[in-house]
């Protein structure tokens, strides 16, 4: 699956981009992402697939508990249920 931002999504980061703030313009509350959340949001941009975050991932932060697709897979759902991003067209699972 390739994920893209949503089209109604406010931002708001601090330099360096250790937190970002967004908030889907329907929404009453905003999400704060750090760490490992951000930069899964940071690589979310219509062009690569989630096996592609999840490499980058791995790559970056130490996964001893062998956990994190469970983990990145749970929270790019989380992020689709609050309509933070969506499908990118065309693409396929």
């Amino acid at each position: 699956m390739v994920w893209k931002r949503g089209g109604l999504v406010a931002e708001v980061c601090t330099r360096p981009r250790a937190r970002v703030a967004l908030l889907h313009l329907d929404a009453t509350q905003p999400v704060v992402l750090e760490g490992p959340a951000a930069v899964i949001w940071d690589l979310i941009d219509g062009q690569r697939t989630q096996q592609d975050i999840l490499a980058e991932l791995e790559a970056t932060f130490d996964d001893q508990s062998g956990q994190m697709q469970a983990h990145v897979e749970g929270f790019l759902a989380s992020l689709e249920a609050q309509r933070l991003i969506e499908a990118a067209s065309g693409a396929s699972a």
